[in-house]
């Protein structure tokens, strides 16, 4: 199946070049498409130095810092223009481990959306504080409760999407960005009656570059649960 792995960008420099050359060793014959929004620290740049080296690898460049769901939904209609059968999201400062993609395009292979779940057996978040482990796990519950989800990490950002889920899904028309990009895909994907599975990863911080999540995102995930969960009594009516 043609793998497209969509890798978004800002300021990356560091990181952009090495997350490259490690795609292109574990899985070499998928393409990669990165999505940069303008960055001003040449990250674009530096990856079409790599892919005029190392082939199958594209670069779209957006005006303006966009987010991170919008790159997504960007990537994904590239894909789907060009006839992609299996997309990945994963981030580039490798707090996704690139070594694990192959047991999620595995996994892929018999389920319509795959997650790297930190909160299913044999997950892993080894550096974090438990302040920092209560306040994301408890969120994922409330995020799985609120919605009927039935899964365990809905916040997660390392996955595999099926050309047919993201159809299904309607991606173009998802407006959240963050975490709240990732529960409303995760939402619309359980509501369409797709099949979802979790597979365990270790999830690493950074160790190059800045974080771009902020309290605020955090904040907009909490606050679009809570209205899609209010939705929900009234769905089965409209």
């Amino acid at each position: 199946m043609p793998t497209l792995v969509v890798l978004p960008t800002y300021n990356e420099i560091l990181n952009v070049v090495p997350m490259l050359r490690s795609l292109r060793t574990v899985v070499p014959d998928a393409t990669i498409l990165v999505v940069d929004d303008s960055s001003p620290d040449e990250t674009a740049a530096a990856a079409q130095e790599v892919a005029n080296e190392l082939g199958s690898i594209f670069l779209l460049e957006r005006a303006t810092k966009d987010g991170l769901g919008g790159a997504y939904r960007a990537g994904f209609s590239w894909g789907i223009a060009k006839g992609y059968d299996r997309f990945v999201e994963i981030d580039c400062d490798f707090s996704h481990d690139p070594e694990s993609l192959p047991s999620l395009l595995a996994a892929s292979k018999s389920a319509d959306v795959v997650i790297g779940s930190r909160y299913v057996p044999g997950g892993q978040i080894p550096n974090w504080a438990f302040s920092r482990r209560l306040l994301s796990r408890s969120g994922n519950r409330y995020a799985s409760f609120a919605l009927g989800l039935q899964v365990a990490d809905a916040t997660a950002g390392y996955r595999v999407y099926s050309a047919k889920a993201l159809a299904d899904i309607d991606y173009a028309t998802v407006r959240a960005d963050g975490y709240g990009f990732q529960i409303e895909m995760t939402y619309r994907a359980r509501r369409a009656g797709l099949s979802i599975v979790e597979v365990p990863i270790s999830f690493s911080d950074r160790e190059r570059g800045e974080s771009k999540m902020s309290g605020a995102i955090i904040v907009e995930a909490l606050l679009l649960v809570t209205a899609w969960a209010l939705q929900r009594p009234f769905r089965r009516y409209m």
